[in-house]
């Protein structure tokens, strides 16, 4: 019997394209994982624009797929179990709609509904500085129990292509809804002077 794990992946328009395709593309390697995927119109722009793909070449690294005006899909009931939601890129304006519970389509009504049923939600929320509506924003989801990832660079790991260092935070998401995948983690500096 298969156990397979599904994952909600939503991708909004904030800079960071190659995130949410790597993260598409890590998830699509694991064989018990179903990935379920919606992007937004300005989503897909920012796709075009920061690598050159359409929609079609994103979709097909997903295995369902949905229309973000299709509020009425498995993806908008509590009674579709999934492992949890990851939005990647994360705007403000999805985060901001998330923190209100303004749920106005079918990325942040997934994202309602994986707060409700006590699921794990990530956001991995794209822009610098922070203004405080941003800031009070990503208080009023942590304080609902989402997780507020901004895909912030590690360099412990001794990452040397910018592919490293967007698979290093990649894997963090997915460990985030718990789904390890294999990657270096910190051994501390003892470990480094022994080697």
């Amino acid at each position: 019997m298969s156990l397979t794990r599904r994952l909600v992946i939503g991708v909004t328009g904030a800079t960071g394209a190659a995130y949410a395709v790597r993260l598409l593309e890590r998830a699509r390697d694991l064989p018990d994982v179903e990935i379920h995927l919606v992007i937004s119109p300005a989503g897909v722009l920012n796709i075009k624009h920061e690598l050159d793909l359409d929609r079609a070449q994103v979709q097909a690294l997903a295995h369902h797929v949905y229309n973000i005006r299709d509020v009425g899909a498995t993806l908008a009931s509590g009674s579709f179990a999934t492992a949890g939601m990851i939005v990647v890129p994360c705007s403000m304006r999805t985060l901001a709609a998330v923190a209100h519970g303004f749920s106005d389509n079918l990325i942040t009504r997934a994202a309602d509904v994986t707060l409700k049923e006590r699921r794990r939600l990530v956001m991995a929320v794209r822009e610098t500085p922070f203004n405080l509506a941003h800031l009070k924003n990503m208080t009023a989801v942590t304080e609902m129990g989402g997780i507020i990832f901004p895909p912030l660079p590690a360099f412990y790991h001794l990452p040397k292509t910018i592919d490293e260092v967007i698979d290093h935070s990649v894997v963090r998401m997915l460990e985030l809804v718990g789904i390890d995948v294999p990657r270096p983690s910190w051994q501390g500096l003892g470990a480094q002077a022994e080697a």
